[in-house]
């Protein structure tokens, strides 16, 4: 999909589907770290998954983001109709909401190398080694 074409969709499009683009490679990340029971994974998976982790991601990357990137984050990160749940701050859903909708956006692009690099940014940051 082009660039012009990734723009027509609607910020919480994009965010959906970043969800699981993202959700996928951590998983991926701590699979191959150890194999465990599913259970610990699942609660291994939700420190990475949560929004105040990915709003912490964000500023990890967000010098490293080119003007485009940064134009899809602000898009989803100012999305109107954004309801944060209970146990996090308004600000913390918005920046995660803002970097699933990048992921989403590079994913309709095609652009799965950048998606690696991204998520190996946010790991580097994290003190995390993702699998390559």
């Amino acid at each position: 999909m082009t660039e012009q074409e990734a723009n027509l969709y609607g910020a919480a499009a994009l965010a959906f589907l970043g969800d699981a683009v993202y959700e996928q490679l951590v998983r991926e990340m701590i699979v191959t770290r150890a194999n465990m029971p599913a259970a610990k994974l699942h609660n291994e998976a939700v420190k990475y998954v949560c929004c105040e982790f990915q709003s912490r991601a964000v500023d990890a990357i967000y010098s490293r983001l080119t003007e485009e990137e940064q134009a899809v984050y602000k898009r989803g990160r100012n999305h109107e109709g954004i309801a944060p749940p209970k146990h996090s701050s308004a600000q913390d859903y918005r920046r995660a909401t803002g970097l699933e909708c990048l992921f989403g956006y590079l994913e309709l692009k095609g652009d799965r190398e950048r998606i690696k690099e991204i998520f190996g940014l946010i790991c580097d940051a994290a003190g995390e080694q993702p699998e390559a």
